[in-house]
């Protein structure tokens, strides 16, 4: 394994980390057993959520890493993964797949299985938040889940998608606890009838707090101990150095580089321990948040570059450290990855509007490419205001081919917060989570919900309502489409279907978010993010200042084609009929050649700056956005849409039949927001046109990958041309690219001998993995998508 970090520690650190093994730690679910055991029912549910993360924080095992500068891991050790019951109780067929399972596996030993057996699945069968999610959802809801119209994130893990703002570097949790007892000495019990719920939620968020400072006093307590016993008189001095940082934060505010890191990290800790959410907790913009402490220290003296990124690249193995939580079925397929999408932000603007590229931007770079680790994933907000050298130093790490960091355009970004109410300096603070979706730091709850699978919307709309696969009516009779006379008939019809689907997605999300609301608070994080004290309202109830619910597109590309070749051969030029068409699809293409040839390769395709087809792409685009845009949530706020599939294109693929553009029965769909694999012929300018037709501002978030061998883009050349097609794509208003800089070759050797490139990592959709870590069906579509050129 090659040697990666700037010294022994670092390389030490990365080692360890990489090496470890996933394994399934039972400390979590059964130290919150023991809360809901004793008080479910005889306190309120935010007392009682607030009461679990306080004996988590009190009695879960501690460890400090050898050698390491900033401490916490959410188990007892890396790779340790905790279970949530209360949202997921698994059983013991789970734990044997997830142990024996070759990809993304965790390993669960006896001990773990009769825990599980005698503890955890007595007291949470029935009581999990997936059971009621599914006892509450309505048979139609299920039929469509099954059939895979669309994916409910909600079922395994929770509401995430917040990013810290820099409110935790300026006050510690002391800080914190006066201003939730300001507000509970506000609370007005003669006029508001919610006052008593409002109390019990600050108090809730006064138990956290207290919770939180004990894990930090914790860890000081276990490093002056470790100190004591050490020889090394450098690491004796290390050790008591994190004492002294760990009994300050995070009860009080940081005021070093050092402690400012320590200080997020306990806040990460405690997010990730008090529920699993979805996307992982991040830093959001760390080099603006850092930049004050950097500076004032490399001013005094204090601290050396050199000592900074050492630090940085500690900070960057405990995020790697955390894998996912396991998940099971469904879940699994549409997110089949270790990596629990924590991305950090770089450059973009300050909160002024001004350039926010600083040298700790340049050295946060630095670290991505020494580290080259999974986690955390990263990105670069890309103004027009950032200098060139800046995106050509992103450009240079994104050819060493691991696919980080991904590039956001952040003018648009900010328009796109700005045109749905966000203050201007809120926009520019904020940035992107997760894969690509948008949102204010440290202000909003922006919460996916789910995939939604626009080609399965047409394979029941070309079936009168009835999935072809089971045979099972599950949509509306809109017709036989043998019977159309016309393509906007066909397109009547698919809007018909589209809304119908759409309104069963959205009862079954605005219910989800009633169930979190009522049993799922989360006063840990409802502390950090504006205005959940000011409110007295959970983040999970709409507490934060902004309230954003998301359902996510899939498969654009393929929809696309679809519709352009059916309108071409079967409308416009006639030379096939819809019954021939759809026997051949029926047969999955077994002695319809020529006309699988026909749809493949003579007709219009998405990505090729081609209007018959672009123009088809924005009408679903339109379609999908008034159907879901502006809709009402439990919360407060709004629905909006993005397009991401994460792994969902293949899991969608594999459930539905042969479809109009060639594509065969179980094949993967388009991903993102890119063109179908292979249909991108006419270079990369063409696929950056036509997906800038796309109206991106309206969206909160879309994917575009883009895959290069390396030889096209050596040297200066090189470097300027990929700059260029950034540039001109953001200009174009398009909101994010990233790329794939590895040659099929290379792949499909990889396939084949897959022990010689245990250290191969690609990007997949809005993160990175490796290769080998990937089943065989999204290694296949990653060799199918389209190497660009220049040339």
């Amino acid at each position: 394994m090659e040697q990666r970090g700037m010294n022994e520690r670092i390389q030490k650190l990365r080692k360890q980390s990489v090496s470890a093994q996933p394994y399934i730690s039972m400390e979590r679910a059964q130290l919150v057993t023991e809360v809901y055991q004793k008080y479910e029912g005889k306190v309120s549910t935010p007392i009682l959520r607030a009461l679990t993360f306080k004996h988590i924080m009190e009695n879960k095992k501690l460890c400090i890493n050898d050698g390491e500068l900033i401490v916490g891991e959410r188990g007892e050790a890396p790779c340790a993964t905790p279970t949530y019951p209360e949202l997921c109780c698994h059983t013991l067929e789970d734990l044997e797949v997830m142990h024996k399972r070759e990809k993304i596996s965790f390993k669960v030993d006896e001990e773990a299985r009769k825990i599980q057996e005698k503890e955890i699945i007595p007291y949470w069968r029935g009581r999990s938040m997936r059971d009621k999610i599914f006892k509450e959802m309505t048979q139609e809801w299920k039929d469509c889940y099954e059939a895979g119209i669309f994916t409910e994130f909600m079922e395994q893990r929770g509401p995430g998608h917040t990013v810290a703002d820099d409110k935790i570097y300026k006050q510690g949790f002391a800080d914190l606890k006066k201003k939730i007892r300001d507000r509970i000495a506000q609370l007005d019990f003669l006029n508001d009838p919610d006052a008593l719920d409002k109390k019990d939620e600050l108090e809730a968020m006064l138990i956290c707090a207290d919770a939180i400072i004990t894990l930090g006093k914790r860890y000081s307590k276990l490093a002056a101990e470790m100190a004591e016993k050490e020889q090394d008189s450098k690491r004796k001095e290390e050790l008591l150095l994190i004492s002294k940082i760990c009994d300050k934060v995070p009860e009080h505010k940081p005021e070093t580089f050092h402690e400012a890191l320590q200080m997020y990290w306990f806040v990460h800790i405690g997010i990730i321990t008090e529920l699993n959410i979805w996307d992982a907790f991040n830093p959001g913009r760390l080099d603006q948040h850092l930049y004050p402490f950097y500076q004032k220290e490399i001013e005094k003296g204090t601290l050396t570059p050199d000592r900074a990124k050492e630090l940085l690249e500690c900070f960057w193995v405990k995020f790697n450290n955390q894998p996912a939580p396991p998940k099971v079925g469904i879940t699994l397929q549409e997110s089949a990855t270790y990596t629990d999408f924590a991305n950090i932000n770089i450059g973009g603007l300050k909160a002024d509007g001004s350039d926010g590229v600083n040298e700790l931007s340049f050295m946060l770079l630095d670290v991505i490419q020494e580290m080259r680790l999974l986690q955390p994933s990263s990105n670069v907000q890309i103004s027009m205001k950032n200098p060139d050298h800046f995106v050509d130093r992103a450009i240079e790490i994104i050819k060493t081919g691991f696919g980080q960091p991904s590039f956001f355009n952040a003018d648009e970004i900010i328009e796109q917060m700005v045109a749905v109410g966000k203050s201007f300096e809120d926009a520019r603070c904020g940035g992107a989570s997760g894969c690509v979706e948008v949102g204010a730091f440290g202000k909003e709850a922006y919460i996916l919900t789910g995939y939604f699978c626009f080609p399965k919307v047409l394979e029941i709309t070309l079936h009168n309502g009835v999935d072809p696969r089971t045979g099972k009516k599950i949509g509306l009779e809109t017709g036989d489409p043998r019977n159309f006379t016309s393509f906007e008939e066909l397109m009547e019809a698919f809007k018909k279907q589209f809304k119908h689907f759409i309104d069963i997605k959205m009862r079954g999300n605005l219910v989800i978010e009633k169930l979190y609301a009522k049993y799922i608070p989360v006063p840990f994080m409802s502390i950090i993010i504006d205005d959940c004290i000011t409110k007295a309202v959970d983040y999970n109830a709409g507490g934060a200042r902004y309230n954003t619910n998301y359902i996510q597109g899939v498969g654009i590309g393929t929809i696309t084609d679809c519709l352009a070749a059916i309108k071409m051969h079967v409308y416009d030029k006639k030379n096939i009929t819809m019954a021939e068409l759809m026997d051949a699809m029926d047969k999955n293409f077994e002695g319809k050649e020529a006309i699988r040839n026909m749809l493949l390769n003579k007709s219009p395709k998405y990505g090729n700056d081609d209007d018959y087809a672009d123009d088809l792409m924005r009408e679903v685009f339109d379609i999908f956005y008034n159907s879901v845009n502006g809709r009402k949530s439990v919360r407060g706020g709004i629905y909006r849409i993005e397009m991401l599939p994460t792994t969902s294109h293949v899991y969608f693929g594999s459930i539905m039949k042969a479809s109009a553009n060639g594509r065969k029965e179980g094949e993967p769909l388009s991903e993102g927001i890119s063109p179908t694999q292979g249909a991108d012929t006419n270079g990369p300018t063409a696929v950056i046109r036509s997906a800038a037709k796309m109206d991106h501002p309206r969206a909160g978030g879309t994917l575009l990958n883009l895959k290069f061998p390396p030889n096209v883009l050596e040297g200066k050349e090189g470097t300027k041309n990929l700059r260029h097609l950034i540039r001109t794509y953001f200009k174009m208003g398009g909101h994010h690219v990233q790329f794939n800089v590895v040659d099929s070759k290379t792949l499909l050797d990889a396939q084949k001998n897959p022990e010689k490139y245990n250290d191969l990592i690609v990007r997949v959709a809005g993160y990175s993995d490796y290769f080998n870590n990937l089943n065989k069906g999204l290694q296949d579509e990653i060799i199918k998508r389209t190497e660009q050129s220049f040339c």
